[in-house]
């Protein structure tokens, strides 16, 4: 065949993609569309996953469902959904661990960057530093003075966690030794906390916000330059530590790569009125959650908001020679 036979195919085939991509797009969803969690239900990721599927479900008139596939410090999911069809009706909803895993593990079963399609940043919070009703220390330079003289024991969400890798520049930025304990998530690592197993442990606001109000739990700084306006007289941990504790627990979605962009548009145009909406906003705050602004909400922001946090913490876990086998 002449080049000039192949120019005059290749121009047909885009010009039928061109065609069909936003028919694609215009039927979509005409199937159930499931949203992976790479978490057990009941964690944050869950619980913003079944709000965002209850919303699609309602804005775009389809079926979105939730399914939670924990393992492999949620690599599981994660391979699942890049190895699905590209064609929106497997998509993926993750944190800051995606961006984590890249450094953590030498090999992985899929390429996080090449495999992925950011659909939008969803939402994000701080983590607070908390301590234990039994700590001996009620402020933060309370907090410092006691790290100085005796090796305290935090707890961690598992290896390579982002409250692992938190706590690895606490102890960095303080000059520290800090015995980070691995539980199976927050939940037994709070109750630990209560009880006295541990002495600190970074959570997320949600799950922390009234202890501290009852006076269950003492926090001693959040990792971000702005105070938590639910936590108005817990103090930033970046004023005293510097820049390396100013980051946020994020949450995103992504579909496999080369789902095409009007199918990809569909969803980021639903998610962009979810996080708009009072109902939703008012949740989340009160939870210390909030969304992206409005210019970090298109598939461009997220991606390169992706790749900046996969330089950020490949520096952390270099830095700290922190890595994970499977």
């Amino acid at each position: 065949m002449t080049r000039r036979g192949f120019a005059g195919i290749a121009a047909t085939l885009l010009g039928l993609f061109a065609v069909a991509a936003p028919a694609l797009a215009q039927h979509y969803p005409s199937r159930t569309v499931t949203i992976v969690v790479p978490y057990p239900a009941g964690g944050p990721t869950d619980e913003t996953a079944r709000v965002v599927g209850q919303f699609l479900s309602t804005k775009l008139k389809g079926s979105f469902i939730v399914q939670d596939i924990s393992g492999g410090n949620t690599i599981v999911a994660t391979e699942k959904v890049a190895r699905a069809a590209p064609d929106g009706y497997t998509l993926l909803l993750h944190n800051l661990q995606i961006s984590a895993n890249v450094t953590l593990y030498k090999h992985l079963p899929f390429d996080t960057v090449k495999d992925f399609a950011p659909v939008m940043l969803i939402n994000r919070n701080p983590l607070v530093l908390v301590g234990g009703p039994t700590l001996a220390a009620n402020t933060l330079p309370d907090l410092m003075a006691l790290m100085k003289k005796r090796r305290l024991k935090a707890a961690i969400p598992g290896y390579g966690s982002t409250g692992h890798l938190a706590t690895t520049l606490l102890a960095q930025q303080a000059g520290a030794k800090i015995d980070q304990i691995p539980y199976r998530g927050a939940a037994p690592a709070i109750t630990d906390l209560l009880g006295g197993q541990v002495d600190l442990f970074f959570a997320t606001p949600q799950s922390v916000v009234q202890l501290v109000a009852t006076g269950k739990l003492k926090a001693f700084g959040v990792t971000s330059k702005a105070k938590l306006p639910e936590l108005p007289n817990v103090e930033s941990l970046v004023t005293t530590f510097g820049p390396k504790l100013d980051f946020v627990f994020w949450q995103a979605l992504f579909a496999p790569a080369a789902t095409p962009g009007p199918v990809i548009g569909t969803p980021n145009a639903a998610l962009q009125a979810a996080v708009s909406d009072p109902a939703i906003v008012k949740t989340w705050a009160a939870e210390g959650v909030t969304a992206f602004p409005p210019d970090r909400r298109s598939p461009a922001a997220a991606s390169a908001f992706f790749r900046s946090e996969i330089a950020r913490w490949g520096e952390v876990i270099r830095a700290n020679d922190i890595h994970l086998d499977q």
